[in-house]
């Protein structure tokens, strides 16, 4: 339930492989953005550490976003409502849902929009 096309990065010609994967070896990994140096928290250093792996492997690889979804269950703990109100706040439209056969799933995102305008309002 990603709204960003999963990209495809062909694998590296085998002299960049080599290259990156020495890099990787020596533990060589710098991020800059604008020319300003920034230090990645764990989680997001970990995935971009794995994505170089493979690159340096000569892998080809694919980068997709997968969205935070939730259950009914878990729409309805976090908004502090019941089971049926998610389904007929799904049911009006109110709240975006994707199906995963007749199972709905509900974008955290949405839920918390939600909460926000309605302690907004209140």
């Amino acid at each position: 339930m990603s709204r960003f096309a999963p990209r495809t990065t062909p694998s590296l010609e085998p002299d960049d492989a080599a290259t990156l994967s020495r890099a990787l070896d020596a533990g060589d990994v710098t991020v800059f953005a604008d020319g300003t140096a920034y230090r990645l928290p764990d989680t997001a250093r970990d995935a971009v550490l794995d994505l170089l792996a493979r690159l340096g492997r000569g892998e080809a690889v694919t980068v997709s976003s997968a969205e935070d979804v939730l259950t009914v269950a878990q729409a309805a703990e976090l908004a502090g409502i019941s089971h049926s109100y998610v389904r007929k706040l799904t049911d009006l439209g109110v709240w975006p849902v994707e199906y995963r056969g007749t199972h709905r799933r509900i974008r955290r995102e949405d839920v918390l929009a939600w909460l926000g305008k309605q302690k907004a309002s209140g």
